[in-house]
């Protein structure tokens, strides 16, 4: 009975790596598309997100499976318990990564101007993001808490983002769609660096058995 219960732990972990890698992937492309002007791209990321959905679905099956069938000891259900968090805070990230996305394929890149600091913080974004999964994939503790400390970092970028964007609405001649397009995209990325930070928050969980984040 145990040794079906471990490979249906493996098949989870398994399951999770892959919807973490697609969540990864959405986001960097989302980034991509932005910074090189391509709606292709963009188009790419916003029909891929029912990809992700359905694996939301498939390990959230599983879970319950775990939990009704096989009456897991107290560190395993630690482990499925976050599992079914953490897919949550997933599947949120592909949407706002399909909702930059989405956003790219009607922006008028004529009027979009400087994107460095948005390139700077969708990369500080994909990083937390990266890191996070790789906590729970090495059941790194440290790891898990340093993405905690870096979501300030985030949330300044947004900051600094938005006065660019008001500055240029202000100095500028232009229609104020595209600052405001900008903006919302910064606003996504702002969230996905939430949404990581609360799947550090259930690694940490994972692996202590204790929510809070100074474990």
């Amino acid at each position: 009975m145990r040794t079906h219960f471990d490979a249906q732990l493996a098949s989870l972990n398994n399951e999770l790596i892959l919807m973490g890698s697609l969540c990864e992937n959405a986001i960097a492309k989302a980034a991509q598309a932005l910074l090189e002007h391509s709606k292709d791209t963009a188009f790419n990321v916003y029909k891929s997100d029912n990809v992700v959905d359905k694996k939301e679905r498939d390990i959230e099956a599983l879970c319950l499976s775990l939990i009704l069938h096989q009456q897991p000891i107290a560190s395993d259900l630690r482990f499925i318990s976050a599992a079914l968090k953490m897919i949550t805070d997933m599947e949120r990230i592909a949407d706002q990564a399909s909702d930059i996305a989405e956003i790219v394929m009607n922006l008028n890149f004529a009027e979009a101007g400087d994107l460095k600091l948005i390139e700077e913080m969708s990369n500080a974004a994909i990083s937390m993001v990266n890191n996070c999964i790789d906590a729970y994939i090495s059941r790194d503790l440290k790891m898990a808490q340093d993405v905690l400390s870096h979501d300030d970092d985030v949330d300044e970028y947004f900051i600094k983002v938005k006065t660019e964007l008001i500055t240029r609405i202000k100095n500028h001649d232009q229609d104020g769609q595209t600052p405001l397009d900008l903006l919302m995209i910064a606003k996504y990325l702002e969230r996905i660096g939430d949404h990581a930070c609360n799947i550090a928050q259930w690694v940490i969980f994972a692996i202590t058995g204790n929510h809070n984040t100074e474990a």
